[in-house]
């Protein structure tokens, strides 16, 4: 592939030694197999904000939507620190135009999903999102994302695989210009992809397309590419493919 597709990734991921104890967790299905199709952009929130290898450990403390970033031992409170430091950086993450993004499992800055968030009484539930994976999210709402400890489910890989293609297929698309004779293109060669996912969504999917010349260019193709990322989601199975053929 001429124009690589584009992933953000944590640093620590690709065998760089970043980690809070100078180690990494290297992931050799993503750095070595995945790595060969894929162009990727490392971020390591913990140590682009000025924190040291190795350092303290951090983690979440008070409430599972809106918790503090704390230095685990001494109580330095992190939190707006990491906030300043990734807005800047989604805007450079922005420019980079990237298909999706990979996140460190049980990382308090880059977890996706049931991070340990800590109470007054020390008492922990797996209820919360890193502090940078949350701002990324929310930024970038419709983008691919999973952590690598998902990615060891064959079904889920297949499923971010699937996504992150068809997302760069999406930026070649709007690259080329938002008429509706590229977006109807689009929209043939991907119908049964669609269908694999959510027979339902892909025929709403169609009867959208059929109202191209009918919507401002913008609403159409944000409506359009809301709803792919969502039919997306669902995982194909055998019988959707059954179906399809």
């Amino acid at each position: 592939m001429e124009d690589k597709i584009k992933l953000g990734i944590s640093t620590c991921l690709l065998g760089e030694k970043v980690r809070w104890n100078g180690g990494h967790k290297k992931d050799h299905f993503l750095a070595e197999i995945l790595g060969q199709y894929v162009e990727y952009v490392p971020v390591c929130p913990e140590v682009e904000i000025g924190l040291p290898i190795p350092r303290e450990t951090l983690r979440l403390v008070g409430s599972p939507e809106t918790p503090r970033l704390m230095t685990q031992k001494t109580g330095i409170d992190m939190t707006d620190r990491m906030l300043t430091w990734a807005k800047k950086r989604l805007d450079q993450l922005e420019r980079e135009e990237l298909c999706g993004y990979i996140f460190k499992s049980k990382s308090p800055s880059s977890g996706m999903e049931r991070i340990k968030v800590y109470n007054e009484k020390g008492g922990a539930s797996r209820s919360g999102v890193g502090i940078f994976a949350r701002a990324f999210m929310d930024r970038f709402s419709l983008f691919p994302v999973e952590d690598e400890g998902r990615l060891h489910d064959i079904g889920l890989r297949e499923n971010f695989i699937v996504r992150i293609f068809t997302f760069h297929r999406w930026r070649q698309l709007l690259k080329g210009g938002r008429t509706s004779a590229r977006l109807v293109d689009f929209q043939t060669r991907s119908k049964m992809l669609f269908m694999a996912h959510n027979p339902k969504m892909a025929k709403e999917l169609g009867k959208l397309t059929a109202k191209v010349k009918q919507l401002p260019a913008n609403e159409f193709f944000s409506t359009y590419l809301a709803l792919m990322m969502k039919c997306l989601k669902y995982k194909s199975t055998p019988r959707k493919n059954d179906n399809v053929l």
